[in-house]
């Protein structure tokens, strides 16, 4: 695995806000820069839009856009409430928009008239998801203010939230028991375990992400599947020690599947918007190679030389 190569491929390729990530995480950049590049994508109403999350080219705010900037924002560690973009974000969550009183829609009408991968497509009487809500519920639990409207919604949908995923447990949607994950973690850090029964919710969190990981590694480089990465994001995780083995096997495979231009692969496409499909195809070799490398340090550690 060559540090150098994969530091070339983000400097010739990556948006300016991943570039500034790179150097954040692996070169003692600045917080300050990654969030001046981040806030290029938010909107005035302060949801995010403006294909941040690259499989969406919608320009207007959405739940899962808003989503992908509050995972940039505990990936650089904010913790400032009061910061114009954690503020505007908690302004959009309040606003009613793209809500339905329980969830915050996984799509939106206005994606259709944008390039976007099938999974983003907006249909009418969409299927019930808590992709993105559970994590946006565990962002509310940590920087809302506790007095607000909002955090008491907040603290209602989260009882919700864990009663849907009693009653629809096992989950085979791995990026849903992700966001659940998320929530089951917002709860520790922000002292709200008392909202459900929190060692259930560890049991049960625990036996949807064996459910959904992907043991078979020999398709991790040709299928899309769930790796423990998605879950687990270092030693000090809680989950970490119940899939130890596992992550170092996942550490193997990105030290071993690099390819020579210094990125790693990725395993989806859309079928439509063959121009900008490429454009995002890039962006995502950026984010994966910036994750990956993020996931190995975190467990194993890197060689820079």
């Amino acid at each position: 695995m060559s540090y150098s190569q994969a530091r070339n491929f983000i400097y010739r390729n990556a948006r300016p806000l991943d570039i500034a990530r790179w150097k954040y995480l692996f070169e003692g950049g600045s917080r300050e820069d990654v969030l001046t590049a981040l806030s290029a994508y938010q909107n005035a109403d302060g949801g995010f839009g403006h294909a941040l999350e690259a499989d969406c080219w919608n320009p207007v705010s959405s739940p899962i856009q808003t989503w992908a900037a509050t995972e940039i924002l505990q990936e650089v560690r904010l913790t400032d409430r009061s910061h114009p973009i954690i503020a505007g974000i908690l302004r959009y969550l309040s606003s009613g928009q793209d809500f339905d009183g329980h969830v915050w829609y996984n799509a939106v009408p206005t994606n259709n008239d944008h390039p976007h991968a099938p999974w983003w497509h907006w249909m009418p009487e969409p299927e019930i998801t808590y992709n993105p809500t559970a994590s946006l519920l565990g962002f509310i639990l940590l920087y809302a203010d506790r007095d607000s409207m909002l955090y008491t919604l907040a603290q209602r949908l989260t009882k919700e939230a864990y009663g849907y995923l009693q009653a629809n447990a096992p989950l085979n949607a791995m990026h849903t028991v992700a966001c659940f994950a998320q929530l089951y973690h917002a709860l520790h850090a922000s002292g709200q375990t008392q909202l459900v029964d929190i060692d259930a919710f560890r049991t049960l969190l625990s036996q949807q992400i064996q459910n959904v990981l992907t043991l078979d590694t020999t398709t991790w480089s040709t299928e899309y599947v769930c790796k423990p990465s998605l879950f687990i994001h270092g030693k000090e995780d809680e989950f970490y020690p119940v899939y130890q083995e596992i992550c170092q096997s996942e550490c193997d495979f990105i030290q071993q599947t690099q390819q020579p231009d210094g990125y790693w692969g990725i395993t989806w496409a859309w079928p439509d918007y063959p121009e900008q499909w490429a454009i995002s195809k890039n962006w995502w070799l950026s984010d994966v190679t910036i994750k990956n490398l993020k996931f190995l340090q975190a467990i194993r550690g890197i060689d820079k030389g």
